[in-house]
């Protein structure tokens, strides 16, 4: 257990210390141009709305300026001036709160919209990759694609497209404004820009670094407790609780330094920008006030300037901020579409074939060789010919290749040599869409959705009625089972069926196959963890759901296939032994002493 967690840990670690695919942000952004074109009229309305919301707000210091020095200064008494400049004032204030509303909501629709597809398109790759990627991929990694890398491409629209287009519009209107006000002024106020600009670029690079080491760590913990929920049953039976929480500990401690180092690398970031606000203005102050008392300017062009200049520092301060979301947007979009550029490489043929409208469930394995690793088969050379309708029973110690047989003819992997056939057709040949619906399999673990039973049954496919639903489970046995919940089939179930012992969930795995209606069925010892009394109802089930289908049953249980057609003895990926149950005890060979195990009479043979 505890080496398992550790081993664990390891290829998380590996995994988060992996150097990133460097690109431009041009290349990485660019991707998100052809999403952004199918909401070019709402961008544009969000660029309108911008524009009318910042002329509404920086307008209001010019107002004040014309009411200072063409009516106040000069001692003009015109009451009707200055109440047509406050409703102005309102006016300006009104339509800048109006449109910044719209700004925010039109922004909103498009990032949000935009998202979705991508997260939509996202869940559709996954689901389509082979098996011998998430064989690679712990589903955590999947999981933070889905949500947290989406959700950093969120907040790149909700934050950083927002400052770009307001903050930029904002500081090129405000040095409008202040050339208009005073040109000298303005020149002078320039000056710090370079001293910005200097500040800016020492303090990225650092606060890149302390942001990354943030995410980095928030990942491991975040990992680590996501490993522990699932494997607390085995924490709690080997008494692990001290120790992961210890290890919890350290990482938590390590999240908790790494978020207070970029935290106040955020605090010193902003207080330094605020000094150079505050001497700007200091020095407006004294240069401005210079010239007023000397009369060369007039006090409400000072006013209206050091409003301005109060204004200036606020969206460039805002747009630096913006680096970490950038940074972080622009890594969850590299591993975005690196993920969305994987290729399946279990896919169709360019050209396929349909099975017959009748089938048969004839299957035949021709010389088959697969390898998960190369260089170290599991299936070696297999010859194997299944009648159509024949119940197959399979056995054999654990790594003999049984389960990666059936894993074969439903095709999460492809063979590296030979060919598997269903009616003499290669399963390579045809649609995956179509093969899925002639191979049924019942797990040794059925998994069991959040949701009512009824959609348990027929896996969310409205095509499929209530009557058929009832139907199956009525010959199954499953209707005892499913009556006495509170609301029946509408019983809403947990993840995983929690609440439901493992032969009732078995039962409504048996149910999916009759409302499926598999021509070939597999059962993966579905039986394997069940009592006797439980076991004789599923037994039932199974002669039920097998009749007139071909069926393979790789069996724990070796009472569960006694009945077989034909039973095929595995080890180490070749078939030792082939015959019906009476044919393998006359050979007094690996089934024989099988047999005599299971019965308690004799010690487990080595199979080799």
């Amino acid at each position: 257990m505890a080496q398992a967690i550790h081993n664990w840990q390891a290829d998380q670690k590996a995994d988060l210390n992996e150097p990133q695919p460097k690109q431009k942000y041009s290349s990485s952004f660019r991707v998100l141009s052809g999403y952004m074109l199918e909401h070019k009229k709402t961008f544009a309305a969000f660029i309108i709305c911008t524009l009318i919301a910042i002329s509404g707000e920086l307008l209001q210091p010019y107002l004040l300026k014309l009411a200072i020095d063409d009516h106040l200064m000069v001692g003009k008494t015109d009451f009707r001036s200055l109440l047509l400049i406050g409703g102005l004032y309102l006016i300006l204030s009104v339509t800048s709160l109006l449109f910044t509303y719209f700004q925010n909501n039109l922004l909103q629709k498009a990032g949000q919209s935009i998202v979705a597809s991508i997260r939509k398109r996202l869940f559709d790759h996954i689901s389509k990759l082979s098996m011998s990627y998430f064989d690679r991929v712990p589903s955590g990694s999947l999981i933070t694609h889905v949500s947290s890398d989406t959700e950093a491409i969120n907040q790149f629209f909700h934050q950083v497209v927002l400052s770009i287009v307001r903050d930029g519009f904002t500081l090129i209107f405000i040095l409008v404004m202040m050339f208009q006000l005073d040109v000298t002024l303005t020149l002078y106020s320039l000056i710090l820009l370079p001293i910005i600009a200097v500040i800016a670029i020492a303090f990225r690079s650092y606060m890149r670094k302390t942001y990354q080491l943030a995410r980095t760590r928030l990942s491991r913990l975040v990992a680590f407790t996501a490993e522990n929920l699932a494997g607390m049953p085995l924490i709690q039976v080997f008494y692990q609780q001290k120790e992961q929480s210890r290890q919890f500990s350290e990482k938590n401690e390590s999240y908790f330094k790494a978020n207070l180092r970029e935290i106040r690398t955020n605090v010193l970031f902003n207080r330094t920008f605020e000094v150079l606000n505050n001497l700007a203005i200091a020095f407006i102050v004294w240069f401005g006030g210079r010239a007023v008392l000397d009369t060369d300017l007039a006090f409400g062009v000072l006013y209206a300037f050091i409003t301005y200049i109060r204004l200036f520092f606020q969206p460039i301060n805002t747009i630096t901020q913006q680096w970490n979301t950038l940074q972080s947007a622009n890594v969850a979009i590299q591993r975005i579409w690196n993920l969305l550029s994987i290729e399946p490489e279990v896919q169709d043929a360019p050209q396929t074939k349909k099975l017959p409208a009748q089938i048969r469930g004839e299957v035949e394995f021709r010389n088959v060789t697969f390898a998960y690793k190369e260089g170290e088969p599991v299936i070696k050379k297999l010859d194997l010919h299944i009648q159509a309708g024949q119940m197959i029973g399979v056995v054999g110690t654990t790594g003999a290749g049984k389960s990666s047989l059936i894993s074969l003819l439903c095709r999460f992997y492809d063979v590296q040599k030979g060919t598997v056939t269903i009616d003499g057709i290669s399963i390579k040949e045809l649609p995956q869409a179509q093969l899925h619906r002639v191979v049924g399999l019942v797990q040794q673990e059925p998994y069991l959705f959040t949701g009512s039973v009824l959609d348990n049954v027929r896996l969310f496919d409205q095509t499929i009625t209530r009557e058929q639903v009832i139907e199956a489970c009525r010959f199954i046995g499953a209707d005892l089972v499913i009556e006495r919940m509170p609301d029946g089939y509408d019983s809403r179930l947990s993840e995983k069926g929690s609440g439901l012992s493992a032969g009732e969930r078995q039962l409504i795995s048996f149910a999916r196959i009759l409302v499926f209606q598999p021509r070939i069925l597999i059962l993966d010892e579905a039986t394997a963890n069940l009592d006797s009394q439980t076991e004789q109802l599923i037994n039932r089930a199974l002669d039920y759901v097998s009749k007139g289908r071909t069926t393979i049953v790789i069996a724990h249980r070796l009472s569960t296939i006694i009945g077989a057609d034909q039973i095929i003895v595995m080890s180490k990926g070749e078939i030792v032994e082939q015959g019906t149950h009476e044919q393998l005890l006359k050979q007094n060979g690996y089934y024989k002493e099988m047999t005599d195990y299971s019965q308690g009479k004799a010690q487990p043979i080595a199979m080799s």
